[in-house]
């Protein structure tokens, strides 16, 4: 019985770091901020802590699938390029229609003007969505628009290898890619960007995945050879790594086997000297 009760008690401590651990997999690869390591904390010794985590963490993924849900009903009263638009700017983005200057942006509120809706006929060419959730399921929403030139997605929390996996939509239009700050880019996720051949720029700077973004970018300049990489030297990373390298050597070279009676000698003599 004592020993069941036991069991039991240990389980429980344990319950909390294990939701802890739960929580931290389904939130993006950036490091959490204060408050969130201040909340996983408590969740360790308050159980109603843990389920503020757990509410937090399903409300949260559930705002992400609601934000990128399929505009069918603006497609099919509107057409391709009118539901597309709408999804960008509703998702806080900016966009401009191909042949136009004019970018049209929601305001510091999220609200937006309806005059790109004269424009039916109109692809986009250039699209900025940095900092908004956008995923591969509201991909679907903007992979009609052919004419896609520029694509802006620095610092969005849900972009990983399967939303650039479905980038080669685009791999007859695509010129300009910014993936730069997004914590789900890795060296894996980026080889999916084989496909884009009319790319000519890559920004690929800040990068939390990578470790060492001197190799990445020798290894994207050789699967894009005509891309101008962006946000890494050919150095970084790479000087860490040598210096690793050379440490391990040093410790691991055995000694020579002539400096051993040289050292003994010289005690021998000091030993007599101070006799």
């Amino acid at each position: 019985m004592a020993a069941s009760l036991m069991v039991t008690r240990g389980s429980c401590q344990r319950m909390p770091w294990l939701v802890a651990r739960r929580y931290l997999s389904v939130t993006p690869a950036s490091p959490p901020n204060i408050i969130t390591r201040f909340l996983l904390r408590l969740s360790q010794q308050f159980y109603d802590v843990e389920q503020f985590l757990n509410w937090s963490s399903t409300f949260r993924n559930r705002l992400v699938r609601r934000k990128n849900l399929f505009y069918g009903y603006a497609k099919q009263n509107y057409g391709d390029n009118i539901a597309a638009a709408y999804y960008i700017l509703s998702l806080k983005g900016s966009f401009r229609f191909a042949g136009q200057t004019e970018w049209f942006r929601p305001n510091a509120r999220g609200r937006f003007s309806y005059e790109f809706m004269s424009f039916p006929d109109s692809m986009i060419e250039d699209v900025d969505l940095s900092g908004t959730p956008i995923n591969c399921d509201g991909l679907d929403n903007i992979v009609s628009q052919l004419q896609l030139r520029r694509l802006t997605l620095r610092s969005c929390p849900e972009v990983d290898g399967w939303f650039l996996t479905r980038l080669h939509i685009f791999s007859d239009t695509l010129e300009e890619l910014d993936i730069s700050h997004c914590p789900r880019v890795t060296v894996g996720a980026l080889c999916a960007l084989q496909h884009l051949r009319k790319l000519r720029h890559l920004d690929i700077s800040g990068l939390p995945s990578v470790h060492n973004p001197g190799l990445l970018q020798i290894l994207v300049e050789e699967m894009l050879p005509h891309c101008l990489v962006a946000g890494a030297e050919y150095s970084q990373g790479l000087e860490d790594t040598m210096q690793t390298n050379i440490q391990q050597t040093s410790i691991n070279q055995p000694t020579a086997p002539e400096a051993q009676p040289h050292a003994e000698e010289s005690g021998k003599t000091s030993t007599q000297r101070q006799g």
